[in-house]
């Protein structure tokens, strides 16, 4: 597939992927990959022949969030995080994270937004902008709070905890857990690859 500013795409038939690649740097986001991945979400989602996508890191993290360098330079503030959960959110389509590693502060924006969660047995999950003062995206905040409730929220917001795995699959942050995240991921997109585009948007607008 193409790969375009750390930002690999790949297609299974009806399953788009698009792979965090970046692994030298632990998958930390830049502007640009942002706006790369934004864009590959609202293309992917649009195209008639696509049922799931599914995101995804490249080495042992998901992504540990905004690159430190960028987020200096007044990353953490951007829109750009917004525009890209709200992509991953209204895709008319299953969207699936395989948190293949842990998944830290902004990068759980994406996570959030997708329908449906799988991590490895080792993933954490975490969220410090108490520690670093920085505030979370108000959609990051809303869409942990509507999956785990707002105790569990603030204890990963405002106490700044590290979520393991299996507390996260117990407190609903992830739905399961798998040694290979992709593989579970696929496995839980099987059936929506199988069925039409109209009938998998229509489910998903139902729930």
């Amino acid at each position: 597939g193409r790969t375009d500013r750390m930002i690999a795409e790949r297609r299974e038939g009806p399953v788009a992927i698009l792979t965090l690649d970046r692994e030298d740097k632990a998958n930390a986001l830049t502007r640009d990959m942002l706006l790369t991945l934004s864009e590959a979400v609202t293309r992917l989602s649009a195209e008639p022949d696509v049922r799931v996508l599914i995101l995804t890191g490249a080495g042992r993290a998901f992504s540990a969030g905004a690159d430190l360098d960028a987020a200096r330079a007044g990353l953490a503030t951007d829109p750009t995080w917004e525009d890209l959960s709200a992509a991953v959110a209204n895709a008319p389509i299953l969207t699936i994270a395989a948190l293949n590693g842990t998944a830290a502060g902004g990068s759980l924006g994406m996570v959030l937004a997708c329908d449906l969660r799988v991590a490895v047995p080792t993933a954490k999950l975490f969220y410090p902008v108490m520690r670093l003062g920085f505030l979370p995206q108000p959609s990051d905040a809303k869409r942990l709070a509507a999956l785990v409730g707002p105790a569990r929220a603030k204890m990963i917001l405002m106490a700044g905890i590290r979520m393991e795995a299996d507390e996260a699959r117990l407190a609903g942050l992830i739905d399961r857990i798998e040694d290979d995240a992709l593989a579970g991921a696929l496995e839980l997109g099987a059936a929506a690859a199988g069925a039409s585009r109209d009938h998998v948007g229509a489910i998903k607008a139902l729930i």
